[in-house]
């Protein structure tokens, strides 16, 4: 690699090539790459440092950032200057986020302007539309398989569609989150496209091989991630005449990132989400980036120096993008995503809460609390200046990835947990009386592993008692389901709501007929919306209707209180009642005490959890039920009702 003074050199020239001013026009350009040049050259030496043309690359990388830099709009360098003042922008509790599918959500990106005002009215300016870029139709894995980073899937709309969109949400005060897939492409990518036609240059974008002698030695430590639908991580290409790694589905080949040139490349389309005016890119599946033989090929150290040189180069050249790691990966390594050691709070800004996530899961199917209470010591571990994704459910499957000690500790045995878990999810399970409607995806029959799929309305029981005509299990779904959502906005992070979840909408078992998606049966909870149904949200006493009010004023508790800011302000309750999760928010003076009672009978808090706090005698005053309770020695237990949940401030 180059020593310092030519790498000033060779900046010097580069300004001159590209008419930079470091003086003036751009001085803030120039002052972030000077701060954050030695961090970048390091990490780039770290994993490229051997690379015949190493120093080559690296200027080519530079050059990147500067050309990154002069395509950035003036109103989105404004944009930047905004929230560099605000410290860190992404913390507020302001935010809220919903996840959609565009065409099954408004049918469009040139229609969806017309549906801002619903996500307005809901309290939602945080917009994430799953993948929109172009994927090939019965191998898009969901728009996960892409084809062309850079033109939008013509099923969607154009590019200017969506930078047109990205406008008007910006001038409404509007976030928006798009994906980036890291990992792989689809093998219809022009790359892949090339390296069929035997180009080895873009071979070597890709892990190929002659015969299966590597192969069989990396399947012998890598698991397999679809064991139904896609067994084994390595695919036979008849028109290369070769083997090519195909972690996920047969007809996405992973991208081999030990080659820079891949690096570069894609770096680039990570500046040009950046310049489309994206607040927050999502790094779909950032473990597996980096593959090594004699390993599981997830979560090795050379992925996090990747993840840390991309985001080092989005301060430089894209700052007011944020950056989420999408790592559904065990609790010890989800919170290696945000950065350990002198990068600490400066690889990803966000990741998925799905521990939590999962936790909601096992807690509403079991009524206790000991096994999420046993997960908090890691989770509660998250560095400031990140965030979490919270969130009840997504376009995922929901996984029990929680870790076996966890389920241990509450003197339960970790595989008859699971199996309950399961069994209590899915349609076809042993436990017949319960009320959800959900189904097992990807079970693998070796290992016994599983996730679940449903709506979140199916999932607590909402779809078995619309059925069946059930006015108190109709109720009593919708109290499940307003719980569940309130325990994830109000637990820190920013909560992000998944499309249809605002108005109850159940699973859609249509998929089974589409030949693309009936292998596939996580498309039960990705609905097409029926907007007729969405309007009896105005209709009083509709289901709909209680749930989106219900799901509206939990947001407008959240913003009208700055202590549901994501400032590392959470502590959980002693659990004195096992049915209940309590955890208690505080700023200054101020502190909210949130309550959950995860049992279907009215469960019994005594005072003294409070008075373990610092309350003495007073009142509280709910926030959800918009009432006062008493705190004194009169009044022996809060009372909550089933699936009742409180969000209480103390008043003098």
């Amino acid at each position: 690699m180059y020593p310092e003074s030519i790498i000033s050199e060779k900046i010097h020239h580069l300004f001159q090539e590209y008419s930079i001013d470091p003086v003036k026009k751009d001085k803030q350009f120039a002052e972030r790459l000077q701060a954050h040049l030695p961090k970048i050259h390091r990490l780039f030496g770290e994993i490229y440092g051997g690379c015949f043309d190493v120093e080559q690359q690296f200027v080519d990388l530079l050059r990147s950032l500067i050309l990154a830099h002069q395509g950035r709009e003036a109103g989105l360098k404004k944009l930047d200057q905004e929230k560099t003042s605000q410290g860190v922008w992404f913390l507020s509790n302001q935010l809220a986020g919903m996840s959609l599918y565009v065409d099954r959500f408004a049918g469009s990106l040139k229609t969806m302007p017309t549906k801002l005002s619903h996500l307005e009215e809901l309290g939602v300016n945080f917009l994430h539309l799953m993948p929109i870029f172009e994927s090939p139709a019965g191998e898009s894995d969901g728009g996960y398989a892409v084809s062309n980073f850079r033109k939008v899937d013509p099923r969607f709309g154009t590019l200017e569609d969506l930078i047109s969109l990205r406008k008007k949400m910006h001038s409404q005060g509007m976030y928006l989150m798009l994906d980036i897939v890291l990992n792989h492409t689809s093998h219809h990518h022009e790359w892949a496209q090339k390296a069929k036609e035997g180009d080895s240059y873009y071979q070597s974008f890709f892990y190929t091989y002659d015969n299966r002698s590597i192969p069989d030695e990396f399947e012998r430590d890598m698991p397999e991630i679809f064991p139904e639908s896609a067994p084994g991580n390595f695919t036979w290409s008849e028109e290369m005449g070769k083997w090519v790694m195909t972690v996920f589905h047969k007809y996405q080949w992973d991208l081999n990132y030990t080659n820079p040139n891949v690096f570069r490349a894609m770096l680039d389309t990570v500046l040009f989400y950046g310049n489309l005016g994206v607040d927050l890119l999502r790094i779909d599946a950032p473990a597996f980036i980096w593959k090594q033989l004699g390993t599981s090929c997830q979560n090795l150290p050379q992925a996090h120096t990747l993840l840390r040189l991309i985001k080092q180069c989005v301060q430089v050249a894209t700052p007011g993008m944020a950056i989420l790691g999408e790592a559904i990966v065990a609790p010890k390594e989800i919170m290696k995503y945000f950065g350990t050691g002198e990068f600490i709070a400066q690889e990803c800004d966000f990741a998925y809460n799905a521990t939590q996530m999962a936790l909601q899961w096992d807690m509403l199917a079991s009524g206790e609390t000991r096994v999420m209470l046993n997960a908090q010591g890691e989770i509660l571990n998250k560095p400031y200046g990140t965030s979490w994704i919270t969130y009840t459910r997504c376009h995922d499957d929901i996984g029990l990835g929680y870790d076996d000690y966890m389920i241990a500790q509450a003197g339960k045995e970790p595989y008859y947990h699971r199996k309950f878990l399961k069994e209590y999810y899915s349609f076809s399970g042993d436990q017949w009386m319960s009320p959800a409607r959900g189904a097992l995806f990807s079970s693998n029959p070796k290992t016994g592993d599983a996730r679940i799929s449903g709506t979140l309305a199916s999932l607590c029981g909402l779809e078995k008692a619309l059925i069946e005509g059930n006015g108190p299990a109709i109720d009593q779904s919708i109290q499940k389901i307003l719980m569940m959502q309130a325990h994830s906005i109000l637990l820190g992070g920013l909560p992000m709501l998944f499309y249809g979840d605002e108005v109850g909408y159940t699973n859609d078992y249509s998929y089974q007929t589409d030949p693309g998606k009936s292998y596939d049966n996580r498309w039960m909870h990705r609905p097409v919306i029926d907007w007729e149904k969405v309007n009896r949200k105005k209709v009083e006493g509709t289901v709909e209707q209680q749930i989106f009010e219900g799901t509206k004023r939990l947001l407008q508790v959240r913003k009208a209180h700055g202590l549901f800011s994501d400032i590392s302000n959470i502590s959980w309750m002693s659990p004195h009642n096992i049915h209940v999760a309590g955890f208690v928010r505080r700023m200054g003076n101020e502190r909210m005490y949130c309550l959950f009672n995860f049992s279907d009978k009215a469960a019994y808090l005594t005072w003294y959890a409070f008075r373990e706090q610092g309350e003495g005698a007073g009142k509280l005053y709910d926030h959800w039920t918009q009432s006062e309770v008493a705190l004194g020695p009169d009044h022996e237990h809060l009372i909550l009702e089933p699936y009742g949940f409180r969000i209480l401030e103390p008043k003098s």
